[in-house]
């Protein structure tokens, strides 16, 4: 099942392209806006080593660490969307490993 989360055009750097993540059974893309495009990065959920949110007042930015070392960065989420995701990727990650 595919499932998509745009960020909020009102949080920073979201206002003119704002941030994406596309999370489906094998994989996860997450897509930064910019001028002409977007870039996107595409990661298989298995090379998922851990997920985390940091939260102000109102928004949330997900970081997506993986076990080659990459992170990942995506901000501007409502709070509730960022805890879906979190939930989403942390705990069918941890089934991985049961």
């Amino acid at each position: 099942m595919r499932r998509i989360y745009t960020a909020s055009r009102w949080s920073n750097n979201n206002l003119l392209f704002p941030n994406r993540i596309e999370i489906e059974d094998e994989v996860v893309r997450c897509y930064k806006g910019a001028m002409i495009g977007y870039d996107s990065i595409t990661l298989p959920r298995v090379a998922i080593a851990s997920v985390q949110i940091r939260s102000n007042i109102i928004f949330a930015d997900i970081i997506i660490e993986t076990f080659g070392g990459r992170v990942l960065l995506s901000s501007g989420f409502w709070k509730s969307d960022a805890k879906e995701i979190y939930d989403i990727l942390e705990i069918e990650g941890q089934s991985l490993f049961f």
